[in-house]
């Protein structure tokens, strides 16, 4: 039989900044076909926090209405929250609605 060891409760996990410029805390990291929302400044070559659950203020694409509950996504080339799929990495959904010209969403990520 097979043996799991606890490892972290997994709200925020550790990430390693392979980058060459710092990341700074509150910018959002896609990593596969999920985001995280860097915790604290990570320098080059060091470990830092990248939340990967929680309810986020996001911006939210010019023009775009967002109902409760509705799937959102992160559109890394206009780093936004946009309704649309294509090309986009899912964030997670609204946690409440935004209107067209609202500057910001909630988004609970990863859900």
């Amino acid at each position: 039989m097979a043996m799991v060891n606890y490892w972290q409760r997994g709200e925020a996990l550790d990430y390693t900044n392979s980058g060459s410029a710092k990341i700074e805390a509150g910018t959002v990291i896609v990593f596969g076909t999920k985001i995280g929302v860097a915790g604290c400044d990570i320098l080059p070559g060091e470990i830092g926090s990248l939340h990967v659950e929680g309810v986020f203020e996001f911006p939210l694409a010019a023009s775009t209405a967002v109902t409760a509950g509705a799937a959102v996504y992160w559109d890394a080339t206009n780093s936004v929250i946009t309704t649309t799929s294509t090309n986009n990495i899912l964030a997670g959904y609204a946690v409440k609605a935004a209107a067209s010209g609202d500057a910001t969403v909630l988004v609970k990520i990863n859900a």
